[in-house]
C-alpha cells in the first residue's frame, strides 16, 4: 500500500501518513516501550499511542503487538520498519543543508570506543583523500549508533548486529578486558579470567553495550547485576565500587578514569568490529569509508595516534 507523506498541505486528506508517524512508529521499534518512544520524542504517552494507532489503521495491519509489557513487532512491522527507516533516511538525506549528496558531510556514529585506536588515523587519512566530503564523528548511545533512527549515515559498531535493513562487515577483532575499582582486591592482579569475576556484581550497559550475563558459563555467572545507559554512568558505577565491568580494549585506551582499572581478560572471546550502514539509502561515500576502513585496519595497530 502507497504511503504519502503529507509535509505541507492542510487539506490533505486525514487518511495520509505525515512523516511523524513513521519517526514515532520507529521510536516505538527502537526502544521497545511506548513510555520511553514518548520521552525520546517530547511528547506524551497518549499522543504516542494515538500515532501508532493512526499508522496501524491506514496500513490496515498490526505492527506492535502489545499483549506484552515489553512491545515486540509483528511480523508486518518487521518489514515496515526497514521500509519507514528508509523513507525517514531518504527525506531527511534530500533536505540536509550543504548542497548536493557528494557535498553532504558523512555522519559516522558510534556509542563508545569509535575505531579504537585506529580512529585518528581513519579522520585523518579521510581528511586527506577525501576533503570534498566531511566526516563527521557522532555518538550516540544506542545499539546501532543512531543508524537506525536516520541520525547517521554510517556506523561502528562492536558485537554481532543482526538487523533488518542494515548491512555490516566485520574489520577486525578486539580483546576484551575487564574493568575494576581501583582500590579494589581484582585490580592488583595482572590479568583475570571470567571467573574471577563471578563473585561480583556485573556493571551492564543494557542500553549501547554488548556485555551480557550470556558471556559467562551458566552456572559461573555473576551473583547480581547492576544496569546503566551509557558508558560514563557505566564507568562511575565502577569506580564508585558498585561492580565490575567487561569491555574492548579500546575501552581502556580511549576511557580512561582515575577510579578503573582495567585488566586483560585472555579467556573471553574477542569482540568483533564492524562497519554498519543502510544499503537501502547509502551515502554516496559510504564505499570509499568502507574500503579505506578495511584498509587502516589491516596495518599494525598504530601507537601514540590512537
Amino acid at each position: 500500500m502507497p504511503i504519502a507523506l503529507r509535509l505541507c498541505s492542510a487539506r490533505m486528506s486525514r487518511t495520509n501518513i505525515e512523516l511523524r508517524h513513521l519517526r514515532c512508529f520507529l521510536a516505538i521499534a527502537e526502544e521497545g516501550n511506548l513510555t520511553r518512544a514518548a520521552t525520546r520524542l517530547h511528547l506524551t504517552q497518549p499522543a504516542v499511542s494515538r500515532t501508532l494507532a493512526a499508522l496501524e489503521k491506514h496500513l490496515g495491519v498490526r505492527l506492535v503487538d502489545r499483549s506484552t509489557h515489553h512491545l515486540a513487532l509483528t511480523a508486518e512491522g518487521r518489514g515496515f520498519r526497514e521500509r519507514a527507516t528508509a523513507a525517514v533516511a531518504a527525506f531527511d538525506a534530500a533536505v540536509a543543508p550543504g548542497g548536493g549528496p557528494h557535498h553532504r558531510p558523512l555522519r559516522l556514529g558510534h556509542a563508545w570506543s569509535a575505531f579504537g585506536p585506529y580512529t585518528t588515523p581513519l579522520l585523518r587519512r579521510w581528511r586527506q583523500e577525501h576533503p570534498e566530503t566531511p566526516l563527521e564523528l557522532l555518538r550516540v548511545d544506542d545499539r546501532t549508533a543512531g543508524l537506525l533512527r536516520g541520525e547517521v549515515d554510517a556506523a561502528l559498531l562492536r558485537g554481532p548486529v543482526d538487523v533488518p535493513g542494515l548491512a555490516t562487515e566485520e574489520l577486525l577483532r578486539e580483546a576484551r578486558v575487564a574493568a575494576l575499582p581501583a582500590d579494589g582486591e581484582l585490580a592488583a592482579r595482572t590479568e583475570l579470567t571470567l571467573a574471577d569475576l563471578a563473585d561480583e556484581t556485573a556493571v551492564l550497559n543494557t542500553v549501547s553495550g554488548t556485555t551480557t550475563l550470556d558471556l559467562w558459563p551458566p552456572d559461573h555467572r555473576p551473583r547480581a547485576t547492576l544496569t546503566v545507559a551509557n558508558t560514563d554512568d557505566w564507568l562511575a558505577a565502577i569506580a564508585a565500587g558498585r561492580g565490575i565491568g567487561v569491555s574492548s580494549a579500546s575501552t581502556a585506551a580511549l576511557h580512561p578514569h582515575p577510579g578503573v582499572t582495567y585488566r586483560p581478560l585472555p579467556d573471553a572471546p574477542p569482540l568483533p568490529v564492524l562497519l554498519a550502514w543502510r544499503p537501502a539509502t547509502p551515502h554516496p561515500a559510504t564505499p570509499a569509508l568502507l574500503a579505506l576502513a578495511r584498509e587502516i585496519a589491516r596495518r599494525p595497530e598504530p601507537g601514540a595516534e590512537g
